[in-house]
């Protein structure tokens, strides 16, 4: 291989070294920016659950809204949500017994309705401080978390609709608690985001149904990889429970969620073969031009393996630069995406909001995409420039092949 001629080829003939890089990198950076944001799908509908270290939330709705269509008893002071009941002791035996749970913590979820409005009222369990609810004390503005008796923290966009600082009295249930901090929720933390927040006990209380009262538990798998066979086997061993995973989000994403999620890598590599298709057609065209070229060179002692190698090697590193570039071009793309929020609908079954809001409101809060690099991708598109280059390369031989020196020689 002359390397020396293949570079001056390069430098001499920009504008078809330039086409053919570029149209490797428009390929490459379809593929790489459908897929990026596809992975940022992904990772958006996740952020709830690993926000609060969790894999499943397991709840129980009201039987009797499920089955008799009954409106609930009352809608005044502090109540259950419907869509999360009280879970008996049996059921939370058979969540901690269940195999491949690594962790189990509860929480208590309670809708308090009077003449200043409604509110949501989350009691935090402290014994598992890296699992639920307990993990927005990270996220702390003011103050500290609640660890004894008669203390709340508040969201603080709440705190300050209702004009509460830090250290003031806030009734609940009519009981009065001291605010000790102020936080503000994460992005993407819909299912742990509450108005108010007490421990664990402080809540049951509110509640009086019992010392051992929780309608939430989050667990953690020792191989998350094992989800889906996890989930059906809780499903199946507590019948009537609401089993929620990331999966249960982009249930409720829409059209948009779905393609990117299912047909992310069938439609980018569509988008390359018509970018490779693109270049063969190109370099063919190229082939034909250089055709006295190639016949000077055989008439020179040149083989036809040397022809071969030659244009194989352009062909390479036309396809490098243009992958290199659809990376670049790709990210870009996604990083600009990234910039735009999308809305993470909250499946109905660990919505905070009143049921009577089911069909009024939108149980959707937004979130940017986290566009990130990966080096799997890099790597699958420098791969694919490769073998988008050696395709190309494959048919300008083929078709070279078939000239004739002398045939090319007369024309000359």
């Amino acid at each position: 291989m002359h390397y020396r001629y293949v570079l001056n080829e390069l430098r001499h003939r920009q504008q078809r070294m330039l086409v053919n890089c570029l149209g490797i990198a428009v390929g490459i950076a379809l593929f790489v920016s459908i897929n990026a944001v596809s992975a940022a799908y992904r990772e958006a509908v996740s952020l709830p659950f690993k926000n609060l270290g969790a894999d499943l939330v397991v709840q129980r709705p009201e039987m009797r809204a499920m089955d008799s269509g009954l409106p609930a008893e009352s809608m005044r002071g502090i109540r259950l949500p419907i869509s999360s009941q009280i879970l008996a002791a049996r059921d939370l035996q058979k969540l901690q017994a269940a195999p491949g749970v690594d962790a189990l913590s509860t929480a208590l979820l309670l809708w308090e309705f009077d003449r200043g409005g409604f509110r949501t009222i989350m009691g935090v369990d402290l014994t598992q401080p890296s699992l639920g609810p307990i993990r927005v004390r990270e996220w702390l503005a003011q103050g500290r978390f609640p660890n004894r008796a008669g203390e709340a923290v508040l969201e603080k966009h709440y705190a300050k609709f209702h004009n509460t600082r830090l250290g003031d009295s806030v009734a609940i249930g009519g009981r009065s608690f001291k605010v000790v901090g102020l936080l503000e929720i994460k992005e993407g933390s819909q299912i742990a985001a509450a108005n108010l927040y007490l421990t664990l006990t402080d809540a049951q209380a509110l509640l009086g149904k019992g010392a051992e009262s929780v309608n939430t538990v989050y667990l953690r798998l020792k191989d998350p990889a094992l989800l889906d066979r996890i989930k059906a086997e809780i499903v199946q061993a507590l019948p009537g429970a609401s089993v929620m995973s990331s999966d249960s989000f982009l249930e409720v994403m829409g059209g948009v969620s779905r393609i990117s999620d299912q047909f992310a890598l069938v439609v980018s590599l569509v988008a390359l073969a018509g970018a490779v298709f693109l270049i063969i057609k190109t370099m063919l065209a190229n082939l034909v031009e250089r055709s006295r070229e190639i016949g000077i060179l055989k008439a020179v002692g040149w083989t036809g393996a040397d022809v071969r190698s030659q244009l194989m090697a352009e062909v390479f590193v036309q396809a490098l630069l243009g992958g290199v570039g659809g990376i670049l071009a790709g990210y870009l793309i996604s990083y600009l995406l990234g910039h735009f929020s999308i809305p993470v609908a909250t499946p109905w079954e660990v919505n905070l909001m009143p049921a009577f809001a089911k069909d009024t409101a939108s149980a959707a809060q937004t979130i940017r995409l986290p566009v990130h690099g990966s080096l799997r991708l890099i790597a699958a598109s420098l791969a694919l420039s490769v073998l988008a280059g050696g395709l190309a390369g494959y048919f300008m031989i083929r078709r070279m092949e078939k000239m004739k020196p002398a045939d090319i020689l007369r024309r000359l």
